[in-house]
Protein backbone atom coordinates (compact mmCIF):
# COMPACT_ATOMS: atom_id res chain seq x y z
CA UNK A 1 0.00 0.00 0.00
CA UNK A 2 1.23 3.38 -0.94
CA UNK A 3 2.05 6.13 1.53
CA UNK A 4 -0.97 8.14 0.38
CA UNK A 5 -3.36 5.28 1.07
CA UNK A 6 -1.98 4.81 4.57
CA UNK A 7 -2.36 8.47 5.34
CA UNK A 8 -5.88 8.42 3.98
CA UNK A 9 -6.75 5.41 6.07
CA UNK A 10 -5.38 6.98 9.27
CA UNK A 11 -7.17 10.20 8.45
CA UNK A 12 -10.42 8.36 7.83
CA UNK A 13 -10.19 6.53 11.07
CA UNK A 14 -9.52 9.75 12.89
CA UNK A 15 -12.43 11.40 11.29
CA UNK A 16 -14.61 8.41 11.97
CA UNK A 17 -14.02 8.67 15.77
CA UNK A 18 -14.60 12.28 16.62
CA UNK A 19 -13.27 13.29 20.08
CA UNK A 20 -11.58 9.89 20.53
CA UNK A 21 -8.20 11.33 21.48
CA UNK A 22 -9.69 13.67 24.07
CA UNK A 23 -11.64 10.85 25.69
CA UNK A 24 -8.50 8.76 25.92
CA UNK A 25 -6.67 11.60 27.54
CA UNK A 26 -9.43 12.04 30.09
CA UNK A 27 -9.39 8.33 30.93
CA UNK A 28 -5.66 8.46 31.38
CA UNK A 29 -5.99 11.43 33.71
CA UNK A 30 -8.70 9.66 35.69
CA UNK A 31 -6.53 6.58 36.02
CA UNK A 32 -3.59 8.67 37.14
CA UNK A 33 -5.70 10.51 39.71
CA UNK A 34 -7.11 7.21 40.93
CA UNK A 35 -3.62 5.77 41.29
CA UNK A 36 -2.44 8.86 43.13
CA UNK A 37 -5.40 8.69 45.50
CA UNK A 38 -4.78 4.99 46.07
CA UNK A 39 -1.11 5.66 46.84
CA UNK A 40 -2.03 8.48 49.19
CA UNK A 41 -4.62 6.31 50.84
CA UNK A 42 -2.07 3.53 51.21
CA UNK A 43 0.50 5.88 52.72
CA UNK A 44 -2.11 7.31 55.02
CA UNK A 45 -3.13 3.83 56.13
CA UNK A 46 0.48 2.93 56.91
CA UNK A 47 0.98 6.16 58.85
CA UNK A 48 -2.20 5.78 60.83
CA UNK A 49 -1.34 2.15 61.51
CA UNK A 50 2.10 3.26 62.82
CA UNK A 51 0.45 5.96 64.95
CA UNK A 52 -2.02 3.42 66.28
CA UNK A 53 0.87 1.09 67.16
CA UNK A 54 2.69 3.91 68.99
CA UNK A 55 -0.29 4.92 71.07
CA UNK A 56 -0.65 1.58 72.88
CA UNK A 57 3.13 1.46 73.45
CA UNK A 58 3.13 4.88 75.11
CA UNK A 59 0.07 4.01 77.13
CA UNK A 60 1.61 0.70 78.16
CA UNK A 61 4.85 2.39 79.26
CA UNK A 62 2.90 5.01 81.19
CA UNK A 63 0.82 2.31 82.85
CA UNK A 64 3.97 0.44 83.86
CA UNK A 65 5.45 3.60 85.36
CA UNK A 66 2.23 4.25 87.22
CA UNK A 67 2.18 0.72 88.64
CA UNK A 68 5.82 1.00 89.70
CA UNK A 69 5.09 4.27 91.48
CA UNK A 70 2.08 2.74 93.22
CA UNK A 71 4.19 -0.24 94.31
CA UNK A 72 6.97 2.04 95.51
CA UNK A 73 4.56 4.09 97.62
CA UNK A 74 2.99 0.93 98.97
CA UNK A 75 6.39 -0.48 99.95
CA UNK A 76 7.41 2.81 101.53
CA UNK A 77 4.18 2.89 103.53
CA UNK A 78 4.70 -0.70 104.67
CA UNK A 79 8.31 0.01 105.67
CA UNK A 80 7.19 3.06 107.59
CA UNK A 81 4.56 1.03 109.39
CA UNK A 82 7.14 -1.62 110.28
CA UNK A 83 9.57 1.02 111.59
CA UNK A 84 6.79 2.65 113.60
CA UNK A 85 5.90 -0.74 115.09
CA UNK A 86 9.56 -1.38 115.95
CA UNK A 87 9.91 2.11 117.42
CA UNK A 88 6.78 1.63 119.51
CA UNK A 89 8.07 -1.74 120.74
CA UNK A 90 11.44 -0.20 121.60
CA UNK A 91 9.84 2.70 123.47
CA UNK A 92 7.67 0.37 125.52
CA UNK A 93 10.48 -2.12 126.27
CA UNK A 94 12.97 0.63 127.09
CA UNK A 95 10.56 2.41 129.44
CA UNK A 96 9.72 -0.86 131.21
CA UNK A 97 13.36 -1.87 131.72
CA UNK A 98 14.44 1.63 132.69
CA UNK A 99 11.74 1.76 135.37
CA UNK A 100 12.91 -1.61 136.70
CA UNK A 101 16.54 -0.44 136.87
CA UNK A 102 15.56 2.82 138.56
CA UNK A 103 13.55 0.91 141.15
CA UNK A 104 16.52 -1.33 141.90
CA UNK A 105 18.84 1.66 142.20
CA UNK A 106 16.48 3.60 144.47
CA UNK A 107 16.24 0.70 146.87
CA UNK A 108 19.82 -0.39 146.32
CA UNK A 109 20.71 -1.18 149.92
CA UNK A 110 22.57 -4.37 149.06
CA UNK A 111 25.16 -5.39 146.51
CA UNK A 112 22.82 -8.12 145.25
CA UNK A 113 20.26 -5.52 144.13
CA UNK A 114 22.96 -3.43 142.51
CA UNK A 115 24.30 -6.43 140.62
CA UNK A 116 20.79 -7.16 139.39
CA UNK A 117 20.50 -3.53 138.31
CA UNK A 118 23.85 -3.80 136.49
CA UNK A 119 22.70 -6.94 134.65
CA UNK A 120 19.43 -5.33 133.57
CA UNK A 121 21.27 -2.18 132.59
CA UNK A 122 23.50 -4.24 130.33
CA UNK A 123 20.39 -5.73 128.74
CA UNK A 124 19.03 -2.24 128.26
CA UNK A 125 22.24 -1.24 126.51
CA UNK A 126 21.88 -4.25 124.20
CA UNK A 127 18.30 -3.22 123.40
CA UNK A 128 19.55 0.20 122.30
CA UNK A 129 22.38 -1.33 120.26
CA UNK A 130 20.01 -3.67 118.45
CA UNK A 131 17.60 -0.82 117.67
CA UNK A 132 20.10 1.61 116.18
CA UNK A 133 19.23 0.78 112.57
CA UNK A 134 15.61 1.93 112.75
CA UNK A 135 15.60 4.49 115.56
CA UNK A 136 15.44 8.18 114.74
CA UNK A 137 18.48 10.21 115.75
CA UNK A 138 16.51 12.01 118.47
CA UNK A 139 15.20 8.78 120.01
CA UNK A 140 18.68 7.26 119.91
CA UNK A 141 20.17 10.28 121.64
CA UNK A 142 17.50 10.21 124.33
CA UNK A 143 18.10 6.52 124.95
CA UNK A 144 21.87 6.96 125.24
CA UNK A 145 21.52 9.89 127.62
CA UNK A 146 19.16 7.87 129.83
CA UNK A 147 21.67 5.00 129.85
CA UNK A 148 24.47 7.36 130.83
CA UNK A 149 22.47 8.70 133.77
CA UNK A 150 21.62 5.20 134.96
CA UNK A 151 25.25 4.07 134.71
CA UNK A 152 26.36 7.11 136.71
CA UNK A 153 23.76 6.41 139.38
CA UNK A 154 24.84 2.76 139.53
CA UNK A 155 28.47 3.77 140.07
CA UNK A 156 27.42 6.17 142.86
CA UNK A 157 25.32 3.49 144.61
CA UNK A 158 28.16 1.01 144.43
CA UNK A 159 30.49 3.56 145.93
CA UNK A 160 28.14 4.35 148.79
CA UNK A 161 28.15 0.70 149.83
CA UNK A 162 31.93 0.47 149.93
CA UNK A 163 33.78 1.05 153.21
CA UNK A 164 35.80 4.25 153.43
CA UNK A 165 39.55 3.83 153.30
CA UNK A 166 40.81 6.81 155.24
CA UNK A 167 44.48 6.21 155.77
CA UNK A 168 45.59 3.51 153.32
CA UNK A 169 45.44 5.98 150.44
CA UNK A 170 48.14 8.32 151.79
CA UNK A 171 50.50 5.44 152.44
CA UNK A 172 49.92 4.00 148.98
CA UNK A 173 50.47 7.37 147.37
CA UNK A 174 53.68 7.91 149.34
CA UNK A 175 54.97 4.45 148.41
CA UNK A 176 54.16 5.03 144.74
CA UNK A 177 55.96 8.37 144.76
CA UNK A 178 58.99 6.79 146.48
CA UNK A 179 59.07 3.99 143.92
CA UNK A 180 58.97 6.49 141.08
CA UNK A 181 61.89 8.40 142.60
CA UNK A 182 63.93 5.22 143.01
CA UNK A 183 63.29 3.95 139.48
CA UNK A 184 63.92 7.26 137.72
CA UNK A 185 67.35 8.54 136.90
CA UNK A 186 68.40 11.82 138.50
CA UNK A 187 67.02 14.72 136.52
CA UNK A 188 65.16 12.48 134.04
CA UNK A 189 61.45 13.17 133.36
CA UNK A 190 58.89 10.58 134.37
CA UNK A 191 57.93 9.97 130.75
CA UNK A 192 61.12 8.07 129.95
CA UNK A 193 59.58 4.58 130.04
CA UNK A 194 58.56 4.70 133.71
CA UNK A 195 55.33 2.96 134.70
CA UNK A 196 53.68 5.42 137.03
CA UNK A 197 51.04 4.50 139.59
CA UNK A 198 49.06 7.63 140.41
CA UNK A 199 46.45 7.36 143.16
CA UNK A 200 42.87 6.38 142.41
CA UNK A 201 40.49 9.17 141.50
CA UNK A 202 38.73 11.08 144.23
CA UNK A 203 35.02 10.50 144.12
CA UNK A 204 32.19 11.89 146.18
CA UNK A 205 31.54 9.86 149.28
CA UNK A 206 35.09 8.59 149.74
CA UNK A 207 38.46 7.82 148.24
CA UNK A 208 39.52 4.63 146.53
CA UNK A 209 36.17 3.26 145.44
CA UNK A 210 36.44 -0.40 144.42
CA UNK A 211 34.18 0.19 141.38
CA UNK A 212 35.23 3.57 139.91
CA UNK A 213 38.91 4.17 139.47
CA UNK A 214 41.46 5.45 136.98
CA UNK A 215 44.06 8.17 136.48
CA UNK A 216 43.76 11.95 136.68
CA UNK A 217 45.98 15.02 136.27
CA UNK A 218 49.01 13.15 134.93
CA UNK A 219 51.48 14.34 132.30
CA UNK A 220 54.12 12.50 130.24
CA UNK A 221 53.88 9.12 131.96
CA UNK A 222 53.20 5.49 131.07
CA UNK A 223 50.20 4.19 133.02
CA UNK A 224 49.04 0.57 133.30
CA UNK A 225 46.34 -1.50 134.97
CA UNK A 226 46.26 -5.27 134.96
CA UNK A 227 43.27 -7.55 134.33
CA UNK A 228 42.73 -8.45 137.98
CA UNK A 229 42.63 -4.77 138.92
CA UNK A 230 39.96 -3.55 136.52
CA UNK A 231 37.71 -6.57 135.95
CA UNK A 232 34.14 -5.25 135.48
CA UNK A 233 35.02 -1.90 137.02
CA UNK A 234 34.22 1.57 135.69
CA UNK A 235 37.39 3.31 134.49
CA UNK A 236 37.69 7.09 134.39
CA UNK A 237 40.67 8.80 132.77
CA UNK A 238 40.65 12.57 132.97
CA UNK A 239 42.99 15.49 132.35
CA UNK A 240 45.86 13.42 130.99
CA UNK A 241 48.53 14.94 128.75
CA UNK A 242 51.11 13.15 126.60
CA UNK A 243 50.50 9.85 128.42
CA UNK A 244 50.38 6.25 127.25
CA UNK A 245 47.72 4.22 129.06
CA UNK A 246 47.45 0.43 128.81
CA UNK A 247 44.38 -1.18 130.34
CA UNK A 248 44.65 -4.99 130.25
CA UNK A 249 41.48 -6.90 131.00
CA UNK A 250 37.73 -6.44 130.88
CA UNK A 251 36.33 -3.22 132.44
CA UNK A 252 32.61 -2.49 132.58
CA UNK A 253 32.81 1.05 131.18
CA UNK A 254 35.52 3.45 130.08
CA UNK A 255 35.35 7.25 130.10
CA UNK A 256 38.15 9.42 128.69
CA UNK A 257 37.81 13.16 129.26
CA UNK A 258 40.04 16.19 128.65
CA UNK A 259 42.95 14.17 127.27
CA UNK A 260 45.63 15.80 125.13
CA UNK A 261 48.08 13.92 122.88
CA UNK A 262 47.52 10.60 124.66
CA UNK A 263 47.51 6.97 123.52
CA UNK A 264 44.97 4.78 125.31
CA UNK A 265 44.94 1.01 124.72
CA UNK A 266 42.11 -0.90 126.33
CA UNK A 267 40.89 -4.49 126.40
CA UNK A 268 37.24 -5.40 125.68
CA UNK A 269 34.75 -3.17 127.52
CA UNK A 270 31.47 -4.91 128.39
CA UNK A 271 29.24 -1.89 127.79
CA UNK A 272 30.03 1.70 126.79
CA UNK A 273 33.02 3.89 126.03
CA UNK A 274 32.73 7.69 126.19
CA UNK A 275 35.19 10.27 124.86
CA UNK A 276 34.69 13.90 125.72
CA UNK A 277 36.77 17.02 125.07
CA UNK A 278 39.84 15.17 123.80
CA UNK A 279 42.31 16.14 121.08
CA UNK A 280 45.25 14.63 119.19
CA UNK A 281 44.74 11.22 120.81
CA UNK A 282 44.90 7.58 119.73
CA UNK A 283 42.40 5.11 121.19
CA UNK A 284 42.23 1.34 120.68
CA UNK A 285 39.16 -0.25 122.24
CA UNK A 286 36.50 -2.95 121.83
CA UNK A 287 33.04 -2.28 123.26
CA UNK A 288 29.30 -2.52 122.83
CA UNK A 289 28.77 1.17 122.18
CA UNK A 290 31.05 4.15 121.54
CA UNK A 291 30.12 7.80 121.86
CA UNK A 292 32.52 10.64 121.04
CA UNK A 293 31.68 14.23 122.04
CA UNK A 294 33.51 17.54 121.45
CA UNK A 295 36.66 15.76 120.31
CA UNK A 296 39.00 16.57 117.42
CA UNK A 297 41.94 15.12 115.48
CA UNK A 298 41.74 11.67 117.10
CA UNK A 299 42.31 8.21 115.64
CA UNK A 300 40.15 5.37 116.98
CA UNK A 301 40.98 1.71 116.36
CA UNK A 302 37.60 0.20 117.10
CA UNK A 303 35.60 -2.98 117.49
CA UNK A 304 31.97 -2.19 118.31
CA UNK A 305 28.82 -4.27 118.10
CA UNK A 306 26.49 -1.29 117.59
CA UNK A 307 27.04 1.92 115.61
CA UNK A 308 29.49 4.48 116.93
CA UNK A 309 28.19 8.00 117.58
CA UNK A 310 30.05 11.28 117.13
CA UNK A 311 28.72 14.69 118.12
CA UNK A 312 30.34 18.14 117.93
CA UNK A 313 33.52 16.53 116.61
CA UNK A 314 36.00 17.07 113.78
CA UNK A 315 38.93 15.17 112.33
CA UNK A 316 37.92 11.78 113.79
CA UNK A 317 39.39 8.77 111.94
CA UNK A 318 38.31 5.15 112.39
CA UNK A 319 40.10 1.84 111.76
CA UNK A 320 39.61 -1.77 112.93
CA UNK A 321 40.75 -2.75 116.41
CA UNK A 322 44.23 -4.31 116.23
CA UNK A 323 45.67 -4.14 119.76
CA UNK A 324 46.39 -7.53 121.32
CA UNK A 325 48.01 -8.92 124.46
CA UNK A 326 48.30 -12.30 126.21
CA UNK A 327 44.91 -13.28 127.63
CA UNK A 328 42.78 -11.05 125.40
CA UNK A 329 40.71 -14.04 124.18
CA UNK A 330 39.68 -14.81 127.75
CA UNK A 331 38.80 -11.15 128.33
CA UNK A 332 36.60 -11.15 125.21
CA UNK A 333 34.75 -14.19 126.51
CA UNK A 334 34.18 -12.50 129.86
CA UNK A 335 32.98 -9.28 128.24
CA UNK A 336 30.14 -10.94 126.34
CA UNK A 337 31.10 -9.13 123.12
CA UNK A 338 30.56 -10.86 119.78
CA UNK A 339 33.99 -10.80 118.11
CA UNK A 340 32.49 -11.70 114.73
CA UNK A 341 30.42 -8.49 114.73
CA UNK A 342 32.33 -5.27 114.15
CA UNK A 343 30.70 -2.04 112.92
CA UNK A 344 33.88 0.04 113.19
CA UNK A 345 33.10 1.98 110.00
CA UNK A 346 29.35 2.43 110.61
CA UNK A 347 29.18 5.81 112.36
CA UNK A 348 26.30 8.17 113.15
CA UNK A 349 27.10 11.88 113.26
CA UNK A 350 24.41 13.73 115.20
CA UNK A 351 25.54 16.99 113.57
CA UNK A 352 25.22 15.64 110.04
CA UNK A 353 21.81 14.28 109.09
CA UNK A 354 22.16 14.30 105.28
CA UNK A 355 21.93 10.69 104.13
CA UNK A 356 23.17 11.27 100.57
CA UNK A 357 26.44 12.94 101.59
CA UNK A 358 29.24 11.70 103.86
CA UNK A 359 29.88 13.59 107.08
CA UNK A 360 32.95 15.86 106.94
CA UNK A 361 33.57 15.32 110.66
CA UNK A 362 34.84 11.72 110.48
CA UNK A 363 36.55 9.48 107.95
CA UNK A 364 38.16 6.07 107.44
CA UNK A 365 41.85 5.91 108.31
CA UNK A 366 43.81 4.89 105.18
CA UNK A 367 45.17 1.34 105.32
CA UNK A 368 48.78 2.48 104.97
CA UNK A 369 48.36 4.48 108.21
CA UNK A 370 46.91 1.58 110.22
CA UNK A 371 50.20 -0.22 110.72
CA UNK A 372 50.90 0.77 114.31
CA UNK A 373 53.54 -0.74 116.58
CA UNK A 374 51.65 -0.64 119.87
CA UNK A 375 54.48 -1.85 122.15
Amino acid sequence: MSGQSQDALVGGLSQGAPGGSKAGERKLEVKMETAACSAAAANGAVGSQRDRSLVPERLQRREQERQLEVERRKQKRQNQEVEEEKSDFFAAAFARERAAVEELLEGGESMERLEEAAARLQGLQKLVNDSVLFLAAYDLRQGQEALTRLQTTLAERRQELQPKKRFAFKTRRKDAASAAKVDSAPGAPAAEGILASPPPLKEEGGIGSSWVFGFSNVESQVLEKRAEELHQRDVLLTELSKCTVRLYGNPNTLRLAKARSCTVLCGPVSTSVFLEDCSDCVLAVACQQLRVHTTRDTRIFLQVTSRAIVEDCSGIQFAPYTWSYPGIDKDFEGSGLDRSKNNWNDVDDFNWLARDMASPNWSILPEEERMVQWD
